[in-house]
């Protein structure tokens, strides 16, 4: 069909104002780096606002790569949106590598911190020609003396019974912490506050996924029911009708190969039972966020040119989104994501992630704060 050159161009004016609308849904008014460590490499942050005001964020710290013997848990905090961060404090060193940092502050007041530990360093520290050699070139030898002297610290039989899921718990606005418990599974952003007062949590433990529920403030937990997903990096939102919204990690794998993106499922009643399976996001893993308007928000990682942030939003309480938009798209390569969100009192967003920047392998953790414009 042969179009005229005025419909031609009345066609053009009126997809690029679309298009122009989209993207100014997100204005950027500041983006920067914030850890202040660049000798250790840092990944898998989560950022919670607290009653309070104050911002955390809980991340894996002292690191030398994206998988080595020497991850530990650390946070930092922000008592004025982010403008400033304290030196990292130390919440967990375990004899393995201390992963995927959560945390949430409950209904009671109580900072609840997650994570998961592993061995899965040693399939580089067996086989450096794997990856390491690539990353450390000339310093591989140092590199793996040192991740073989931290190996020898303990027994292989120890660094076994070591590793699992784990959850912190301090009551005192974080000036203390009690020792690490087992928790059924593990989400990369840990559980979420219910608007009756409980917890939820959306975890895999490696073989299934499941729904759980605390109401005794995070100090056991119930399974209420199984999910139905790639038992995969999970998380989940109530929404303010109601609804408990969960996304996954997902992967499809077909004739072609395989792609990974985000899959949702939601719960009418408390968790017990759940839809089918939609894919709402190519990019992966998602972090969930209500805002003070009753919005749902999702931000992910994006890991093909141009490698970066982005988001969506929902204001029919998940059950459709918006066409993406970008919070960041200038990152260096593929190893980065797991950005979660948190909005200020202003009704500003403040997205914090990890990313590895250019000609460098230690990563960063990096931060905007940014308007959604609806």
């Amino acid at each position: 069909m042969k179009y005229s050159p005025l419909f031609s161009c009345i066609f053009f004016l009126l997809t690029a104002g679309a298009y122009a609308a989209e993207t100014s849904v997100v204005e950027i008014i500041e983006t920067k780096i914030i850890s202040q460590q660049p000798w250790y490499y840092h990944g898998w942050p989560t950022v919670v606002r607290c009653a309070n005001g104050d911002l955390r964020v809980v991340y894996s710290g002292g690191r030398d790569f994206h998988i080595c013997p020497f991850g530990r848990l650390e946070m930092m905090t922000s008592r004025d949106d982010g403008a400033n961060w304290t030196m990292p404090r130390v919440l967990l060193d375990s004899a393995t590598d201390d992963r995927d940092a959560g945390i949430v502050e409950t209904s009671e007041g109580t900072l609840l911190v997650t994570s998961f530990n592993s061995i899965a360093y040693q399939l580089h520290l067996n086989n450096p020609e794997r990856l390491l050699q690539k990353t450390f070139g000339d310093g591989t030898l140092e590199v793996l003396k040192r991740w073989h002297l931290m190996d020898a610290a303990t027994s292989q039989a120890q660094k076994q019974t070591d590793t699992g899921h784990w959850m912190l718990r301090s009551t005192d606005g974080g000036v203390s912490w009690s020792k690490r418990y087992r928790v059924p599974g593990y989400s990369p952003h840990g559980p979420i506050n219910l608007i009756d007062g409980r917890l939820f949590y959306a975890t895999s433990n490696g073989n299934h996924a499941a729904a759980h529920i605390s109401e005794d403030d995070g100090q056991t937990w119930q399974e209420i029911s199984k999910i139905d997903l790639r038992p995969g990096e999970m998380h989940a939102v109530q929404a303010s009708n109601g609804d408990i919204v969960v996304q996954v990690r997902d992967k499809i794998v077909s004739a072609t190969g395989s792609e990974q993106n985000t899959s949702q499922i939601v719960s009418a009643d408390g968790g017990k039972s759940w839809s089918e399976k939609q894919k709402v996001a190519d990019g992966y893993p998602s972090h969930l966020l209500r805002l003070h308007d009753g919005t749902l928000l999702m931000t992910y990682g994006w890991r093909e040119e141009p490698y970066g942030v982005r988001g969506k939003y929902s204001q029919n309480h998940g059950t459709s989104w918006s066409d993406e938009f970008l919070i960041a798209s200038d990152s260096a390569s593929w190893d980065l994501g797991y950005p979660s969100s948190v909005q200020l009192q202003n009704g500003e967003l403040l997205t914090v992630w990890y990313e590895t920047p250019k000609d460098s392998h230690k990563a960063v953790l990096r931060q905007s704060r940014w308007r959604l414009n609806l």
